[in-house]
């Protein structure tokens, strides 16, 4: 019975936030349909509700498949996606005519879709906390996984430019009006290959050759594994074209590696290869120009966005204005002029909104993915197994780092990338992919906050307690 209340009590507490989230993402709705609209129609609620009953329904099921699991997860993604379907709807408001705009449809354009794609995301992670009961049943499938993780990855290299480019950047499968961008799924199968091998050989990649400044750094030997994936991520960066992704596989892979060997020599090394690799496709794209020509593109974008404002620059300066704009406290949700930033739907979803809720607002979006990924680290340092460890570990990280690249490209931290916010922009790849990086969070946060099975005990004569298997053995004294 105390373990049992013990879980009713985790959801009850994830209960009670999903509807305060809930709250705040019917709040904003409300306030971009009276700002866009100037009043409220009577069905203004109905995108809301559904998007309340998705989210239920995965409370729900929490509640019999994973009933120890961490409560803010879900109602953190719950936040995030809410306000992405929101500013959509609002996107799809100020893309018709004002005559007309009354009469959009809930159910139409951006906010439309990108509701049907929550429902089918949320759907498959309740699915995968269906058919996983134990996260370390990933790990049988390890190599299988590490294999469609690299398929996955190169077929956007390999196929034609019409049926994967987009602005540049070779990351999409598309046929029609499908689309489908294999990378995001490659990072969770890829990550769970990098766990199952790093627990394998972390040991030897744990022993040092020699101390430099204090640092204890690599046998040569060992070095095989880093570099071998510094040449997967270099050769994402020349044939897809895009610094975002290539930075995340690789940084996934380091990080995993300094979780399992806890030796900070292999960050240095992740960072000095990556930064080489970077620095290496600057310099051959300046001077040959070739598969290195849109990464030296955007480096010139990044250094200097006001020198051509109008034509190569103009997306990044937009965003740039947009964030300005919306100051400390921003012009209000529904009140700014996202569409002149370009596919502000996709990945400057984030400098959109800024210039509506302003630095405050966007502050507590951070908050909110910073929650997410706190509570999977939390779930790392918990859980009894390596496997877990290294894989909770890695998607948090992976997380964070995504959320990293997006709003450091948007901000001129970094070149622009070709990556999406996680649960916010357009489309369907990205929210599926990221719906099942948190089934698999919660998944190891149940198995990190489930109560040790102890087993029947039986009392001794003394009074004191045994485990029932134990009673009745027989022992041996051991005299030195």
């Amino acid at each position: 019975m105390p373990r049992l209340r013990e879980g009713q009590s985790r959801r009850n507490a994830e209960l009670g936030l999903l509807i305060f989230a809930l709250l705040l993402v019917a709040a904003y709705s409300a306030t971009v349909e009276a700002n866009v609209l100037g009043t409220l129609r009577p069905d203004f609620w109905v995108p809301m509700a559904v998007l309340a009953g998705f989210f239920l329904a995965l409370h729900v099921a929490n509640r019999f498949l994973a009933p120890y699991a961490d409560p803010v997860l879900v109602p953190a993604v719950a936040l995030l996606n809410g306000i992405g379907v929101g500013f959509l709807r609002r996107l799809d408001l100020a893309k018709a005519d004002p005559t007309d705009r009354k009469h959009v449809s809930i159910f139409a354009g951006l906010g439309g879709r990108q509701l049907l794609w929550t429902l089918i995301a949320v759907g498959l992670a309740a699915g995968l906390l269906l058919l996983v009961r134990d996260h370390r049943a990933i790990s049988r499938y390890a190599y299988t996984l590490g294999l469609a993780g690299i398929v996955l990855v190169m077929i956007p290299a390999v196929l034609p430019a019409r049926f994967s480019e987009i602005y540049g950047a070779k990351l999409w499968i598309r046929v029609g009006s499908f689309s489908l961008q294999p990378g995001e799924f490659a990072k969770l199968a890829l990550l769970a290959f990098f766990a199952y091998y790093l627990v394998r050989k972390r040991e030897v990649l744990s022993l040092a050759s020699r101390r430099f400044l204090g640092i204890d750094f690599p046998r040569g030997r060992d070095l095989g594994p880093v570099v071998g994936v510094w040449l997967l991520s270099l050769l994402v960066l020349i044939f897809e074209k895009d610094l975002g992704t290539s930075l995340l596989y690789f940084g996934m892979f380091v990080v995993t590696l300094y979780i399992a060997t806890e030796r900070s020599s292999w960050l240095i090394i992740g960072l000095l290869l990556f930064f080489g690799g970077a620095f290496l496709a600057y310099f051959l794209g300046a001077s040959v120009g070739g598969p290195f020509a849109n990464f030296y593109v955007r480096a010139e974008i990044w250094l200097d966005p006001f020198g051509d404002p109008y034509q190569k620059g103009y997306q990044l300066v937009q965003g740039l204005l947009g964030l300005g704009t919306g100051g400390l406290f921003g012009t209000g949700p529904g009140g700014g002029q996202p569409l002149k930033i370009p596919e502000v739907q996709n990945d400057f979803i984030f400098a959109g909104l800024g210039e509506e809720i302003g630095l405050f607002g966007l502050t507590a979006l951070l908050v909110a993915y910073l929650l997410v990924v706190e509570r999977g680290l939390r779930a790392a340092l918990a859980v009894r197994d390596s496997f877990g460890k290294l894989l909770a570990g890695g998607l948090a990280f992976t997380l964070g780092l995504q959320v990293f690249v997006i709003v450091g490209g948007i901000s001129k931290l970094i070149p622009l990338t070709g990556q999406t916010t996680p649960f916010m922009s357009a489309g369907g790849s990205s929210l599926m992919a990221n719906w099942l990086l948190v089934a698999i969070l919660l998944r190891v946060s149940d198995a990190a906050r489930r109560p040790v099975e102890s087993g029947p005990v039986v009392r001794t004569s003394g009074g004191s307690a045994i485990p029932a298997k134990l009673h009745g053995a027989q022992t041996e004294v051991i005299r030195p």
